[in-house]
């Protein structure tokens, strides 16, 4: 059962409506091929997979029944394909993230498992590295040999943790965005958080709701001074910082928006949150910056 009621403002109501991706028993060849293109859209993060790219070898060895979709997951994964996309250009912390996505359809769920993957790929190579993600307990247990892997993390179910569903939403995009497309490239998600163990704000696909939630800026975005003036930390006047998500520039798509902060003297603050609302942002938190 779907986690919220809310879910398809979030982008996830696609799978809520679709059943996974299954080679049943006493399947045609237009089967194996179906699964062969659900393949490819989970694990390549829905990016454009040119004709020539296609590993047709592995593609005859499903299709003609000598390969399972698990192995069939396998090759993909630890194709010079996948590494291309997703490997070599990504720190290794990214990959990780995706390599969860990809094939446990969830996100870490905290600092210890993405340890876990950094010294097994340190010890024993990016292979070894692919090969614990598919030939373990949680994959079997929910993918078994003949189930293309899918987004679990969108949905309660027994064994999953309660931060993955937010921490899902760092990794997910939207069902047609691409994972080599996104506006955060290719930084980590959620090294930040993993590494404070807190929990991930759930911002939803660009346009798809009125909801944001506030993400501070990695370079920081908070100002030296105070809105309206000079006014430096440290003086008798009440200061406070407003941190401000889903704000609108002028001139603008309505579907840009923008996480900031502000230093705002007590005597104007009203006026400035007057200015915010008119402007579509909401309001994160209102705290003294001294």
């Amino acid at each position: 059962m779907a986690i919220t009621t809310a879910s398809g403002r979030l982008g996830t109501s696609v799978f809520a409506s679709t059943s996974p991706v299954e080679l049943r028993a006493n399947w045609s060849q237009d089967d194996a091929k179906a699964v062969v293109r659900a393949v490819y859209r989970h694990l390549l993060g829905n990016d454009y997979l040119m004709k020539s790219e296609r590993l047709t070898s592995a593609e005859s060895l499903l299709v003609n029944g000598y390969i399972t979709v698990r192995e069939f997951v396998r090759c993909v994964a630890k194709s010079e394909l996948y590494k291309a996309k997703f490997f070599y250009s990504n720190f290794q912390t990214r990959v990780i993230e995706l390599n969860y996505k990809h094939l446990l359809g969830r996100a870490p769920y905290d600092e210890s498992e993405v340890i876990a993957h950094l010294d097994m790929y340190e010890q024993q190579g990016f292979d070894a590295d692919i090969d614990s993600y598919i030939d373990s307990e949680e994959y079997l247990a929910n993918f078994g040999e003949n189930i293309v892997p899918y987004y679990r993390g969108f949905n309660t179910q027994r064994g999953q943790k309660t931060v993955g569903f937010t921490r899902m939403f760092r990794l997910y995009r939207g069902y047609a965005n691409s994972d080599r497309a996104q506006l955060e490239g290719n930084d980590s998600r959620l090294a930040s958080e993993l590494a404070r163990n807190s929990v991930s704000a759930v911002v939803g696909p660009s346009g798809s709701h009125d909801g944001w939630a506030y993400r501070a800026a990695n370079s920081g975005d908070t100002p030296n001074n105070a809105l309206g003036g000079g006014t430096p930390f440290g003086s008798a006047d009440r200061i406070f910082r407003i941190e401000v998500s889903g704000m609108r520039s002028p001139g603008y798509p309505r579907t840009r928006r923008s996480s900031t902060a502000f230093l705002v003297p007590y005597e104007k603050l009203s006026a400035k949150l007057q200015q915010i609302n008119k402007m579509g942002g909401k309001v994160a938190s209102i705290t003294p910056a001294s």
